[in-house]
């Protein structure tokens, strides 16, 4: 069906643009070809007028014409009559107006009784049309004088009108065939232009082409990311508020001044997700590449502001980690559920009474103090889950006195500080928990952060079975772990992540007693 459309689309583009350079070609063709036939004529008319005058004065000028006798007049205008062919008759009389020459043998020598020229107010020759033996005619009537200025005659150059309307329609022919040829060559060039313009279209009406160009235009500007064209020469074609705001205003039909985005946009390939500034902006831009006919025209840029990104990231981790603190305290509300479920059928209700009150201070209690004292919400959600599972483990989790983090005091990743406070407690929980352990002590795990002004310190200390010191060298390897294969990253992530934000990691521990893990970020208080 969209098929169809668009192929009934390009029938009516052709039809539209067909008909409209026909109206155009024919408006033309008509107007330059009657302009041009009209123009010929006159000056055809003018040049022939011109060229009679000059012969008919030739001829009157001429020594033969005033000192020769008749036999030597006559065969030199029959000679100069077969040499012009536009030249259909000629004539000369005398004063007495007796023909002495005239192109019809026959007729020399008999009284001229047509039109007598009039060269009054000095005209020696003029040309007026006049009917003659022959026809209709155009003449060209030329005085002839002797050497003293007396009026001897005249001579009369004539071209019948029959023979010049013939060559008018001769005339007319060739620009009637001009005309012709103009309009088929103007067909040709109106169907080639019109199939260009329907691909250029692509097989769209105009105005449903200039609908889509507005709501596409509507579209790139509400987008809060940044979008911008370039062509080869990476001049911006394109910009859109976003990309604007980012790169400056005014910048479309400019070069793009950014050294960095131009690299990215230099190279082929689609590729996303390339970090990098823009000024004192953090980016992230995505590159794609405009080919036509397999060659690179230019390309596309689309720029992300990294800072919201991290923002928005850090905000979906918090509720991602909210989500599996919502599920570990549904697992422990669970299990305390069987535990008032028991005490209620061996019918022992005050029992059952003290262990609800007990249960909901404590654990209003966890959460208050852990809302308190965190006000990141991804790392008190991951927290406050993590009481939920040391309780399943049957772990004392303690916040320690103290405790306080303020996200303003330093930044740092949200993504980060949960990966690392997440893997800390873990191992801690593995080390009382472990399979095969014979660790049977009291199962407490002390958890610490504490923030100011440039500064984070983050602790935590498990009384599991300790790290035995041949091992703490090794601990923060990629690959090496106590608990069989497959394992060992987790501490070593952990150390990756803290030293690239410029912090450092330690650890102190004494077997059977427990082990101590520090991670510090910022300056230490002098």
């Amino acid at each position: 069906m969209k098929k169809e459309n668009q192929r009934n689309s390009l029938k009516n583009i052709t039809k539209r643009m067909f008909r409209t350079q026909m109206v155009l070609i024919l408006t033309l063709a008509i107007f330059l070809g009657a302009a041009g036939i009209f123009l010929n004529i006159y000056f055809e008319q003018q040049k022939r007028d011109h060229n009679l005058i000059n012969i008919a004065e030739a001829i009157a000028q001429s020594p033969i014409t005033l000192q020769g006798g008749d036999p030597v007049l006559e065969e030199y205008l029959d000679s100069l009559k077969e040499s012009l062919q536009d030249i259909d008759v000629i004539s000369v009389v005398n004063a007495d107006s007796t023909r002495r020459y005239h192109s019809n043998h026959d007729l020399i020598g008999s009284v001229y009784d047509g039109t007598k020229p009039d060269f009054s107010n000095n005209n020696k020759s003029y040309t007026a049309n006049d009917k003659g033996p022959s026809g209709t005619q155009r003449r060209a009537y030329a005085a002839i004088y002797d050497g003293e200025g007396n009026y001897q005659g005249f001579v009369i150059a004539v071209m019948l009108m029959s023979n010049i309307r013939e060559q008018t329609l001769q005339t007319m022919l060739v620009f009637l065939l001009i005309t012709l040829a103009a309009i088929f060559i103007e067909i040709l060039i109106s169907v080639e232009m019109s199939a260009k313009i329907k691909k250029s279209l692509l097989g769209y009406e105009p105005d449903v082409f200039t609908a889509m160009y507005q709501v596409r235009d509507n579209i790139l500007e509400s987008l809060n990311e940044g979008v911008l064209a370039v062509d080869a020469q990476m001049t911006v074609q394109f910009a859109n508020k976003a990309a604007q705001s980012i790169l400056g205003e005014g910048i479309v039909g400019k070069p793009l001044s950014n050294g960095w985005l131009v690299d990215v946009l230099n190279e082929d390939g689609k590729e996303f997700n390339i970090h990098g500034n823009i000024g004192k902006l953090d980016v992230l831009a995505d590159r794609i590449p405009l080919l036509e006919d397999h060659a690179r025209v230019g390309a596309v840029g689309i720029l992300h502001n990294r800072t919201e990104y991290t923002k928005l990231m850090e905000d979906l981790s918090g509720t991602r980690y909210l989500v599996d603190s919502m599920r570990a305290n549904n697992h422990d509300f669970t299990n305390k559920l069987h535990v008032i479920l028991g005490l209620i059928q061996m019918e022992m209700y005050q029992e059952a009474t003290d262990y609800i009150e007990n249960i909901t201070i404590v654990q209003r209690a966890t959460i208050s103090s852990i809302m308190n004292a965190v006000d990141e919400p991804a790392v008190a959600a991951l927290l406050i889950g993590k009481t939920a599972r040391a309780a399943e483990l049957n772990v004392k989790f303690t916040l320690r006195e103290g405790c306080s983090y303020c996200a303003g005091d330093m930044h740092l990743p949200v993504e980060t500080l949960v990966t690392v406070i997440g893997n800390l407690i873990e191992n801690a929980f593995e080390s009382m928990n472990s399979k095969g352990s014979t660790y049977d002590g009291k199962k407490e795990l002390i958890f610490g952060i504490f923030s100011r002004p440039g500064a984070v310190l983050i602790t935590v200390q498990d009384t599991g079975e300790g790290i035995k010191a041949e091992n703490r060298e090794q601990i923060f390897e990629n690959g090496f772990s106590t608990k069989g294969e497959g394992r060992g990253t987790g501490l070593y992530q952990v150390k990756t992540m803290v030293e690239a934000l410029g912090g450092t990691i330690s650890v102190e521990s004494q077997e059977g007693v427990g082990a101590s893990f520090s991670v510090k970020f910022g300056k230490e208080r002098s």
